[in-house]
This record gives structure tokens, C-alpha cells and sequence, in this order.
């Protein structure tokens, strides 16, 4: 063979190879405004960055070898922001991404890849399953040749997983290991199809029902964030990114400090009722305390007792947990119990302060809580904050009552605790404890439930908790960005590192 022939068989691999499924599936995409998966690398990467790794695999199988260009998985190497990231994007176009042999040999080595050289790896989902009849009897059980190695998550770098299709098999398991999850609108991801479902239970099943992205989103908890497009969910990817090392053993990168972030804490008393029995949005005094536009909120529609957040305090990434009184009076029921667990994990993996904003009557008791074992996702929570090396910081911005004090950061549970002067500290509201702990109530004998309100609320201040030395300041709330960028400077290293122990990097990505 001539050098001549041999660049020709070259090239005429290479255009087959990224030709994917044709033009006239490529096409179909195209009409429904849904990116491929070779354009979805285009979107997410920097432009030249990209080294491919697997270009010319195929199906094992001789009768697929031409019908599998890249073994529907493309896989190789990029960079975000100039940082090395490991990617794989499936195709669709070839049956449908399902899982094989081959391409199952390419996801194993892109995890290798990014747990050794340390960096984040990035899964572009949508896939049918798996791949018939590469799977099939005792062959295909011994072909398959996966072990618990497979699942293993001990978090040395950042994993991502973007739903943008149907996604079942792999991409679901990937996507509940997974340290962040964005989903597509009209995205599904679910163990199989509707259809297989529907034929194994005998009965009719919609997909989106099944999977989509309200059971995700507000239902099951395994979706952060919902987008309308392909390139919204990319642009999500770079930007949670953005927050995070490239593994645990580096602090997070540091941002510019955007013009306007100082000086807004006059807004807090503002935001903030002066009547404590009123409601507002923690989510909007939060964002006068962060850098400005630095706030990536994080399962929004779920647990909403609690607001999770990503955010920047000086240019360097913070965790932010907050109750919001505005939905159940911010009482934490099981789904926020367990959003937050989710969240000191990931912080505290990645070397990430965290900062409580504490306004809480308490834990959501009831039967429904009760059934779905909350005294066991409370102790979950403590465990996990036992368990959690990076610094801690606690606000106490009103109420903190019973346990629930505990979980948000009180005590000796924080490195600092500051409060409000509005801070109110107890086992539970005056009003509510006048009835459970002595049977009165008003309607009955207003003057004894008068006076045991006010029996109960003595020595509940914020000045109290001051001269116990359980709060180590009080402060103007409009000084609470200042003290806090202060506080994290302080305790942001420990011995000349700011990277923790990792105590919950093997801890389960869900509950």
C-alpha cells in the first residue's frame, strides 16, 4: 500500500466514522431545533480543544460493524474555561446510543482517564439502553463483564450528567451518580421506556409520567436544574463548572469580583419583615450578601423549604444553605432533609465552605413524615455535618427551634456562628409550645396562654445566646457579606490548605 492509498483509507474511515447516522437522521434532528451529539461538544467546549478518543470503534459484532460509526458513544478530551475535562456524548443517530460492548470499554476508560489525571467527566445522555442482543443470555451476561467498579463513586473529580432525550440504561444510572444533573424539557429518564414499562407491568404508561422532568424536578430530586434547550443545558454544565475544582485535591478556582457586589446589605432590612410571623424570599437576601449574579440555585422546585445554592463571596465559591419561610414557613420536611445531605456532600467533596442562613420553626413533623422515615434523614443530616472538613459558618437570621438548631449549623456544629439581632432561639414557637407542653390554649384561658408565651420566650435572644458565648457575634445584617468574606478568609485554610479530608466523598449520591 502507497502512502497515497493508505490517507486515502485513512480519510474514508474518518468521514464514515463522523458521519454518525446518516444524513437524513442527522437532518430530522436539525427540523426538531435538537443539537447532535457531535454539535453538543461543539456548544460545550472550547473551540480547538477537542482530542477524540475512539473514533474508529464499532460493534463487536461483524453483522454491526457498519452500522455503528464511534459505537454511538464519542468520547475523548476537551476543555472548559481552559480546563481539561473528560466528555462523552451519545448518538442517537446509531441505534438509538444503546449500550454495548465496546462502547461500555469507553466510558470506563473516560472515567479512568479523568479519576487519575483529575479532572471533571461530563455524560451528554440519551440513549435507549441496552443494546440488543449484545445483552442477551448467558453470553451476553458474560460479555457484559461489568463489576461494582463500574458504580463506584468515591468523588476525586466532578461528575456531570445533561439529559437531553430518552434517556434509559446508562444514562440513567450515570445521571444518579452524578454530582450535578441538567434535564431538557420533553427529556424522559427512567430504569427503561415507557413502552417496556407499560409492557411488564400490563398496563399503559406515558413517558413523560415516568420520567420526565417534573417527576425529576419536583418528585423523585434526581434533576438540579431544568432547561428549555440543548445549549441552555451546556451553558448549565460550563457555569456549574465554573464553581468547581477540577478535583479534590485543588481549592476552587477564583473569580473576578464583579463591579456593584459591595454595599447592598442596606437592602437586607428591606427584604426582611419586621413582623416575624411574615414571609419572604431568603433567595433574594441572598443574593445581596454574594457576589453579584454569582447565585446558582440548585433543585429549585424541590424541598423548597430550603434553598441550596452555589455562589461566590469575593470571588471564591461558597455552599449555600437557607431556609425560605416563604414556602411551608421554612419548616424542613424529608425532601429538604435530603437535598441538603446531597449538598454537604458535594461541598465538603470538593473543598467548598459552607454557609447556613437559619430561619426555621423546626422540623415538618406528621404522619407523612413519619412514613417516609424522617427521624432517620435528620440523623442522616447530623451524620453527614459530623462528617463535613470544610469551614462552616452559621447565620442566625430569626428563628432556630428544637433540632432542627442543630442541623442548620448551631452549637458547636459551625466553626463561627453569627446572629441577628432578630435572632430567635428556642424548642419551638411560644405560641405553639403554650399548647403542647402545658395543654393551654388561648381560646380557652387567654390568660394563662398569654403567660406562658411570654414565659417561654424569655431568654431567647440573640443577646442571651451572646453572653453564653454560643454565638460568637451579633451584627448589623447589613454587615453580614463583610463579616462573612472576613470569617471565610480566616478559616478557608486549614494548615496552609484550603482542601478538606473528604470524609463524604464514598457517601451515596442518593437516598
Amino acid at each position: 500500500m502507497t502512502h497515497e492509498q493508505m490517507i486515502a483509507e485513512y480519510e474514508l474511515a474518518r468521514k464514515k466514522a463522523l458521519g454518525m447516522g446518516g444524513p437524513e437522521k442527522l437532518a430530522k434532528r436539525k427540523e426538531q431545533n435538537i443539537l447532535n451529539a457531535r454539535e453538543r461538544l461543539e456548544v460545550l467546549l472550547d473551540e480547538g480543544s477537542w482530542a477524540e478518543s475512539g473514533l474508529f470503534a464499532t460493534s463487536h459484532r461483524a453483522e454491526m460493524r457498519d452500522r455503528t460509526p464511534a459505537d454511538a458513544k464519542i468520547a475523548g478530551f476537551g476543555k472548559v474555561e481552559g480546563r481539561q475535562v473528560a466528555v462523552v456524548s451519545n448518538d442517537f443517530t446509531v441505534l438509538g446510543a444503546s449500550s454495548s460492548v465496546i462502547n461500555g470499554k469507553k466510558i470506563r476508560h473516560m472515567r479512568e482517564v479523568a479519576s487519575k489525571s483529575g479532572m471533571p467527566l461530563i455524560m451528554l445522555g440519551e440513549s435507549t439502553g441496552a443494546r440488543m442482543p449484545d445483552r442477551m443470555g448467558a453470553e451476553g451476561r458474560a460479555l457484559l463483564g461489568q463489576d461494582a467498579y463500574e458504580y463506584r463513586r468515591l468523588r476525586e473529580s466532578p461528575w456531570v450528567s445533561a439529559l437531553l432525550g430518552a434517556c434509559y440504561g446508562s444514562s440513567t444510572w450515570y445521571a444518579c451518580l452524578s454530582d450535578f444533573v441538567v434535564m431538557r424539557r420533553g427529556a424522559t429518564m427512567a430504569v427503561a421506556s415507557g413502552r417496556v414499562t407499560s409492557a411488564a407491568i400490563r398496563q399503559e404508561i406515558d413517558s413523560e409520567d415516568l420520567g420526565g422532568w417534573k417527576m425529576h424536578a419536583e418528585t423523585s430530586g434526581l434533576v438540579d436544574a431544568v432547561v428549555e434547550t440543548d445549549e441552555e443545558a451546556l451553558a448549565h454544565i460550563r457555569k456549574w463548572l465554573s464553581y468547581l475544582p477540577s478535583h479534590q485535591n485543588e481549592a476552587p478556582p477564583v473569580h473576578p469580583v464583579p463591579e456593584g457586589s459591595d454595599g447592598r446589605g442596606h437592602r437586607i432590612v428591606d427584604l426582611m419583615p419586621e413582623d416575624s410571623a411574615k414571609v419572604y424570599d431568603v433567595r433574594k437576601i441572598v443574593e445581596t450578601v454574594v457576589d453579584v449574579g454569582s447565585m446558582m440555585e440548585l433543585k429549585p422546585r424541590f424541598g423548597r423549604s430550603i434553598c441550596t445554592a452555589l455562589a461566590r463571596i469575593e470571588g471564591r465559591s461558597v455552599g449555600i444553605v437557607a431556609n425560605n419561610p416563604l414556602f411551608k414557613g421554612g419548616a424542613i420536611d424529608v425532601d429538604a432533609c435530603n437535598k441538603v445531605i446531597g449538598f454537604l456532600v458535594l461541598c465538603d467533596s470538593f473543598n467548598i465552605p459552607l454557609v447556613f442562613m437559619v430561619d426555621q420553626p423546626g422540623f415538618l413533623i406528621g404522619v407523612e413524615g413519619e412514613r417516609r422515615a424522617a427521624p432517620g434523614r435528620i440523623m442522616n443530616w447530623m451524620n453527614a455535618l459530623a462528617l463535613v472538613t470544610v469551614p462552616k459558618i452559621s447565620v442566625i437570621m430569626r428563628k432556630s427551634y428544637g433540632q432542627a438548631y442543630l442541623n442548620m449549623g448551631g452549637g458547636r456544629n459551625s466553626d463561627e456562628v453569627i446572629s441577628w439581632p432578630t435572632a430567635d432561639l428556642g424548642f419551638m414557637a411560644p405560641s405553639v409550645g403554650a399548647s403542647a407542653l402545658f395543654g393551654v390554649k388561648e381560646e380557652d384561658d387567654p390568660v394563662r396562654y398569654r403567660q406562658l408565651v411570654e414565659e417561654l420566650s424569655k431568654d431567647t435572644s440573640a443577646w442571651r445566646l451572646a453572653a453564653l458565648y454560643e454565638t460568637q457575634a451579633v451584627i448589623d445584617p447589613r454587615d453580614t457579606r463583610e463579616t462573612l468574606a472576613r470569617l471565610l478568609e480566616v478559616h478557608r485554610t486549614r494548615q496552609g490548605k484550603a482542601v478538606g479530608q473528604h470524609l463524604l466523598a464514598n457517601w451515596p449520591t442518593t437516598f
